[in-house]
């Protein structure tokens, strides 16, 4: 597909809540989201907009202002979305899944002015919001559901407003980071729009489609193709706040969905549970990608033979966001390409080093350049500086060749484990464990099972200290999202070491636990 990306990103609104006001011009009464319990009409939902950011504004909410959104996939999370970039301030997404202590250090960082709970599409953020003493309450013109709002930082600073599109931060979204602290990565209204444009473009998302949204919209993968990207082509977004196999069959069948994004966990689910039961009865389905993870060659023929249609494959980070390559409408990749950079993006591949004779190895570290880069991450200059050049390369630490105009993912940098479509950073889960009294040290790796990777720990105790692997696991469950948790703990008599004190992570998983009860 040819496009001029010039007149393309020319064409772009300045915000993303202008999404919303163009389609409720052209289609109001088309349906736009749905969920369970409601759904609304375009022109319903830019009144919500309009009657939430009102809400948000007499609560305090200035342009330039981070408001946290704690919450899963819902009308009032994608509702709350718009509200904010209407206001001109940020959309500080956070799953609602996390953990108090996660939520704590986010809010510490970014010091939003308030806090908005999606209390009656989740749980957990209606737990959240009662520790937090937020008040429940709805709008009374539209409604979304009922959510809480926290209390009001009166000492929160206020960010730049007003900038162009390409300079405006729309949502600020943490990644934890390599160091086991929060990064908060912003995305500009012009980084979101570019990525959700393209990506309806290059699927021919119409307002005919109906679009399976389980992945999660406080991540850039669920934000920006799927809620973003689906919206921007006037179609229908079914909202799920989770993942559930029989749940999204049904809905698959029952709703006529013609598009499906997963990870590849989500895939392996779904055939695992089907293949036994008749197969997948998703008649309308026309469109299935898989994305978040690295994607096993055995898992996309299964998947292929599953769905009948091939399964499309890209490659993204949230400081891109996300995407930077997928597979082609017309052209699905035959093996684990994830496809070749979309149209108005660059890419390099930096080699590692010269070789004993003077060449270079054609896998280096892949750089990325264009308007989905990244505005930088919040308060941390430093951290920038070094992840994305003066002339505006973003280093991603991942592994890549480039083949025929196709991009593969050989290896990541930095040791990530990517579990169920979510980053776990070791060094994240590390500081958790070696918080415990009883730990010494440990040591976090990946391992590949089928569409995932699990995360295993191992840990070093204090001379003379007694401690169960059991009781570590309720130590991490506490403070640790479920996907960021070991699937198993193993304590060890020593951490294999070097010489220099630096824990040899290679030979972990072939060394015998400790000895002694």
């Amino acid at each position: 597909m040819s496009i001029d990306t010039e007149r393309f990103i020319a064409s772009l609104p300045e915000r993303i809540d202008a999404i919303v006001t163009r389609a409720a011009r052209t289609q109001p009464q088309r349906i736009a989201l749905r969920e369970d319990a409601r759904e609304l009409s375009y022109g319903e939902l830019d009144r919500a907009v309009d009657a939430l950011a009102a809400r948000l504004a007499s609560a305090g909410v200035r342009a330039g202002d981070r408001v946290m959104l704690i919450g899963e996939n819902s009308v009032a999370l994608v509702v709350a979305l718009f509200a904010v970039s209407r206001l001109e301030a940020w959309a500080l997404l956070t799953n609602a899944r996390l953990t108090a202590i996660e939520i704590d250090g986010i809010k510490a960082h970014a010091r939003p002015r308030l806090s908005f709970f999606t209390v009656d599409a989740s749980a957990d953020a209606e737990r959240h919001a009662q520790r937090a003493c937020a008040r429940v309450e709805a709008l009374d013109t539209v409604p979304i559901g009922a959510f809480a709002l926290g209390a009001v930082d009166a000492g929160a600073a206020q960010e730049a407003h007003g900038l162009p599109a390409d300079r405006q931060c729309a949502a600020l979204i943490y990644t934890t980071g390599t160091t086991g602290a929060p990064k908060g990565v912003m995305l500009s209204h012009r980084n979101l729009l570019f990525v959700a444009a393209m990506s309806s473009t290059l699927r021919r998302v119409s307002p005919e489609d109906r679009v399976y949204a389980v992945l999660p919209v406080s991540h850039v993968f669920g934000l920006a193709s799927v809620c973003l990207g689906s919206l921007y082509a006037g179609a229908t977004l079914r909202l799920a706040p989770r993942f559930d196999v029989q749940h999204t069959g049904q809905v698959l069948r029952d709703e006529h969905i013609t598009i499906f994004q997963g990870v590849p966990a989500m895939h392996a689910k779904l055939i695992d549970f089907f293949s036994t039961r008749g197969g997948l009865n998703a008649p309308a389905l026309r469109f299935v990608y898989s994305g978040g993870s690295p994607l096993d060659m055995p898992l996309k023929s299964a998947a292929e033979r599953f769905y009948g249609l091939p399964l499309h494959n890209g490659y993204g980070m949230t400081e891109s966001s996300p995407t930077v390559s997928n597979t082609m409408l017309d052209a699905p990749a035959r093996d684990a390409s994830v496809g070749p950079p979309i149209p108005g993006v660059e890419t390099r591949i930096v080699p590692l080093e010269e070789q004993a004779d003077g060449t270079v190895d054609d896998v280096g570290e892949l750089w990325v350049r264009g308007p989905n880069v990244m505005l930088g991450y919040y308060r941390d200059p430093a951290q920038t500086a070094a992840t994305v050049t003066l002339d505006g390369w973003l280093r991603t630490g991942d592994l890549a060749r480039i083949e025929q105009g196709n991009l593969y993912i050989v290896g990541r940098g930095k040791e990530l484990i990517i579990r169920s479509g979510f980053n776990v950073y070791p060094a994240e889960v590390e500081q958790v464990l070696n918080g415990h009294p009883a730990v010494l040290h440990s040591a976090v790796i990946g391992r590949s099972v089928e569409g995932n990777e699990e995360v295993l720990a191992f840990v070093e105790l204090r001379p003379g200290a007694q401690c169960a692997e059991h009781e570590l696991a309720d130590w991490t469950s506490a403070r640790l999202a479920p996907y960021k948790r070991p699937a198993t703990i193993t304590i060890l008599d020593a951490l294999p070491a070097a010489a220099s004190g630096k824990i040899l992570k290679h030979r972990l998983g072939t060394t015998s636990p400790r000895s002694g009860p």
